[in-house]
Formats: C-alpha cells, sequence, structure tokens
C-alpha cells in the first residue's frame, strides 16, 4: 500500500485529508451552530480547532514536508516519516469528528492523538533545521518559531477542553502568532518566487510585526476589541511591506495573481479589524469576528488554495498552467471572503444573518468539493489533465 502512487509524496495525502476536514467539519459545525444535532463541546470550540488544526496545519505540513528540506539543502523526509505524521493525523480527525458527537473521552484522546501529530511533524522539521549546513536558516528559523508556538497553542486547546476561560487565549495565539507567523515567512520566500521577482527582507519589520501581533493577542486576551490601534498599525506596516515588494499585479497567470490577491487582504483585514473593534468598543456593535475571519479567509484560505493547486499540478507531471475551471475556482475563493464578511455585517446591521450564514457556507462547501473533484483524481492517481 506504501508503494501506491498516492503516498509517493506526502503533500498528496496530507492535501486530501485537509480539504476533506475542510468540507466535512464546516458542514457538522453549521449542525451544530444551527442546535440540529447535540455536541460535547461548543460550536466555538468545534470550528475553531477543526479549521485550525484539522485544515490548516496539516495542509501547510503538506507544503513543509514537500519544501523545507528544499529550502534547507538536506534530503527529503522519508516516506515512512511523513506516513506515521498522516496515519496520527487521519486517526485523530475521524476520532475528534465521532468524540463529537458521542464521547467526551474520546474527543480529548482525539485532540491529544492530533497534538502527538504536530509534535511529531515539528520534531521532522527541527532535524532537518539541525542537520542543514546552510548560513542563512532565518526563514526556517521562523517557520519553526510558528510551529512552536503552535505547538503550545495546540496544548491550550486540549486543556481547554476542561478549562473554558483558556479558549479565547487558544484561538486568539493560534490565529496570530501561529498560523500567521508561518503562513506569511512561507509567502515571504515563495511568491516573489513565483512571480519571478527579487525582493530584500526587511528583517527588522518583520520582528516588528510579530512584536505587534504579540501585543494584540494579550490585549484581546484582556479586553474583546481593544487592540484597534494596535491593528490599525499593522495594517499600515503590512500594506507598506507588501507595496515595496512591487509584486507585479494586476497579473495576467492566475497561479500568480490568486497568490498576490492573498497578500493584498492583509492591511485589509488588519484596517477593518481596527474599524470593527473600535465600534464594537464604543456602542457594543456585534461583528461576528469579522476581524479574524477576514483573515484566515483573505490571506491563509486564499494562499492555501494557491499554494495547493500550484503545488498539486507542479509535483504530478502536469502543465503548470490554470485552466478555466481553475481560475473560476480562484475567483470563488475571493466569494467565499465576501461572503463571510456580509455576514458579519448582517449581524451588526440587521439584515438578516440566516441567509447569509447559509450562504457563506454553501460557498465554503461548493468551493472545497469542486476543488477535489478536479485535483483529487491528481493527488490520488496522478492523472494527466491533458489527457481529457
Amino acid at each position: 500500500m506504501k508503494n501506491h502512487y498516492f503516498f509517493s509524496q506526502p503533500h498528496q495525502p496530507f492535501f486530501l485529508l485537509a480539504f476533506i476536514n475542510a468540507i466535512i467539519s464546516m458542514f457538522i459545525f453549521m449542525l451544530i451552530f444551527k442546535g440540529i444535532i447535540p455536541s460535547e463541546i461548543s460550536s466555538r470550540y468545534y470550528h475553531a480547532y477543526s479549521l485550525i488544526y484539522m485544515l490548516f496545519t496539516p495542509a501547510f505540513l503538506a507544503f513543509l514536508f514537500t519544501t523545507f528540506s528544499r529550502f534547507s539543502n538536506t534530503e527529503p523526509i522519508a516516506q515512512q516519516h511523513y506516513l506515521k505524521v498522516l496515519s496520527f493525523y487521519a486517526g485523530g480527525s475521524l476520532l475528534f469528528q465521532l468524540g463529537t458527537f458521542f464521547s467526551s473521552t474520546l474527543l480529548s484522546f482525539s485532540v491529544l492523538l492530533l497534538f502527538i501529530a504536530h509534535l511529531y511533524a515539528v520534531k521532522l522539521l527541527v532535524n532537518i533545521y539541525q542537520n542543514s549546513e546552510m548560513e542563512d536558516k532565518e526563514d526556517q528559523s521562523w517557520i519553526l518559531i510558528g510551529m512552536g508556538i503552535g505547538l503550545f497553542a495546540h496544548f491550550l486547546f486540549f486543556i481547554s477542553l476542561w478549562a473554558t476561560s483558556l479558549l479565547t487565549f487558544s484561538i486568539q495565539l493560534s490565529i496570530y502568532l501561529y498560523l500567521f507567523v508561518l503562513i506569511f515567512t512561507i509567502a515571504q520566500r515563495m511568491v516573489p518566487f513565483f512571480a519571478h521577482i527579487t525582493i530584500e527582507k526587511h528583517r527588522e519589520r518583520l520582528k516588528v510585526i510579530v512584536g505587534l501581533l504579540t501585543l494584540h493577542v494579550l490585549l484581546e486576551v484582556i479586553q474583546t476589541h481593544s487592540s484597534f490601534l494596535v491593528d490599525l498599525l499593522l495594517g499600515y506596516l503590512l500594506g507598506r511591506e507588501i507595496w515595496r515588494w512591487k509584486l507585479p499585479f494586476p497579473n495576467q497567470n492566475p497561479l500568480v495573481w490568486i497568490l498576490i490577491v492573498s497578500l493584498f487582504w492583509l492591511p485589509v483585514a488588519f484596517i477593518l479589524s481596527s474599524i470593527t473593534n473600535l465600534i464594537s468598543l464604543s456602542n457594543g456593535s456585534n461583528f461576528l469576528l469579522l476581524d479574524i475571519h477576514t483573515l484566515v479567509l483573505g490571506f491563509f484560505f486564499t494562499i492555501l488554495i494557491g499554494f495547493g493547486t500550484r503545488v498539486t499540478l507542479g509535483h504530478s507531471g502536469n502543465v503548470l498552467k490554470a485552466d478555466n475551471l481553475t481560475s473560476i475556482l480562484f475567483y470563488w475563493t475571493q466569494l467565499v471572503v465576501v461572503m463571510r464578511i456580509l455576514t458579519s455585517l448582517s449581524v451588526a446591521n440587521g439584515w438578516g444573518f440566516v441567509v447569509f450564514f447559509d450562504l457563506s457556507l454553501t460557498t465554503w462547501i461548493v468551493l472545497f468539493a469542486l476543488w477535489g473533484s478536479r485535483f483529487f483524481p491528481i493527488l490520488i492517481f496522478g492523472k494527466k489533465l491533458d489527457e481529457e
């Protein structure tokens, strides 16, 4: 079974698992949120944990297990190691869904299992880092810093199954100091490379940004919505940094512009966060976590679809070109982002939340279902699109 094409490259099973989790978890979240089915945990816990640690974490591990050794000029990760991580993730994902409905004990065990998978994955990356003889390993260092914070945040999620007061801290830490640091570091290296340009990294500015993100987390844990000034500064600094890169946009290549668009969402996300948090703090308006969702969907999700598509095509012998359906899927990602923003605005302005909520979830599920129908045969069997 290990010799099957599907297991021959680490990105293939990890992308498949992550994207299947994306569909199943969003559908189950909808049922829990609407009270249609009972659950052993809150809809908030389920939604945050399933997306952070069952979608984004394995999906970006798919990318790192493929590229981190190349960054470090070392041998690729052995199949036996990444398949061991995969088995923990697959088993943990299945048990998490079952435990959500049937058993708090099973649920706790599943989170522990997924934490062990995460820990083992980080250990593999650390080994690569230590074995690398390269002098400049700053990108690898930031990736490992992000992963280390992610491990701590993951452990807090486990503890917050009982100590529910820790959940807000777990979510904030996971979004702003785990996923952001990890994904921005990868983006800063790979997006200019894919766009065929060279940028000079502003090393000190990244440290300032991470420092401000830390302050954001602390403020939000102490008092919700109190980070509006920090968020405004983050929006300015990130906008200035991305502008400095002089990315080639508009761009005729969909595999490039989708990645650039994801970066454009960064300043937008933090400026929107600043505005809505200030409004919420002043008059109590509820924007239904518009700040987090704009960052997660605008940046994390958009760049995931872009990277996932590019890696899937590029490592399967297919032509590295987006056909019409792929281009439509890229535009659809932006519809997902906009619909989620409208969902938040509908809550704040009384526009009919249920309609926007259902449309938002539907666009998400349709996106991943269509992406899967197109690219799962490539991931599983190495299908050649030019054979159609």
